[in-house]
């Protein structure tokens, strides 16, 4: 027997890229709900960004927040306590990357460092937030409620560009890119906190008599910044750009490209998956 534990990226894969929308994808999202397979949202989004759409999703499994900087997991999901592990309302949280403001100080000295101005969501205002995703302003408002992750925007030579990174690593740190911003972030990514999370899974299973059950993952994304987590799972699926191409940077032995942009290419690869159980 196995049972399937599916990953997902939001931003241009479960949701369209412009209108943030997941209608495309319902009858998968019906189809994993009726067979209770675990869903685990995995963004560079905030947490405030996702509680909202798991209301419209009805969604009741652990979450991963800003490229994997933190676990969350509902209360009571599991049969044991989740090592380092603290409790914050409903969930118990699990982290992985740094301070907000940690970030923020780095990001700061590397600017300095470059004499180039690198600007972060910290230093943008709602309205240029909103100008810059195409978020509404209360969106755009959840988004800067950023715990461990710090967007910022970095245009110019390709030597500049190297060279910020470069200062980024040898600080211990790490960056990624998502669409119009670079991202720096801790020593964490969205391929680590999901090997985290099949842990856990992993060890309900033995916990309650089903060791001998292989857990299958699947993860699903469209840029760069998935690379990690589609490099960790069993089944990694690659969705269209909405220009109908797919990530050029990403190379992943075994990947399914799935025929559709966003939504629509997730849904697709979802219920030809489950038709094939």
């Amino acid at each position: 027997m196995t049972q399937l534990v599916v990953f997902t990226d939001l931003d241009g894969c479960l949701l369209d890229s412009t209108s943030f929308s997941y209608k495309a994808a319902m009858p998968a999202l019906e189809a994993l709900r009726a067979r209770a397979i675990p869903l685990v949202l995995v963004s560079s989004k905030t947490r405030a960004e996702i509680e909202p759409l798991r209301g419209q999703l009805r969604h009741h499994d652990p979450f991963i927040v800003e490229n994997g900087a933190a676990v969350f997991v509902p209360r009571g999901l599991f049969d044991f306590p989740l090592e380092r592990a603290r409790a914050r309302t409903s969930y118990d949280v699990i982290e992985l990357g740094l301070p907000y403001g940690i970030l923020r100080d780095v990001l700061k000295q590397i600017e300095k460092s470059v004499a180039t101005p690198l600007r972060g969501f910290g230093d943008l205002s709602v309205d240029e937030v909103v100008q810059l995703t195409g978020l509404t302003r209360q969106e755009a408002l959840l988004a800067k409620q950023r715990e461990y992750d710090e967007p910022y925007l970095l245009e110019g030579p390709p030597a500049l560009i190297e060279e910020v990174c470069r200062q980024i690593v040898v600080r211990g740190l790490r960056w990624t890119k998502g669409g119009r911003f670079y991202h720096l972030t801790g020593d964490n990514n969205k391929g680590q906190a999901a090997s985290l999370l099949l842990r856990c899974y992993q060890r309900q299973q033995q916990l309650r008599g089903c060791s001998g059950d292989r857990i299958v993952t699947v993860g699903i994304g469209d840029s760069i910044n998935d690379a990690p987590l589609l490099a960790t799972v069993d089944r990694p699926i690659l969705v269209q750009k909405p220009d109908g191409s797919y990530d050029p940077d990403i190379h992943i032995p075994g990947m399914t490209r799935a025929p559709g942009i966003g939504p629509i290419g997730w849904n697709h690869a979802v219920l030809e998956l489950l038709a094939c159980r």
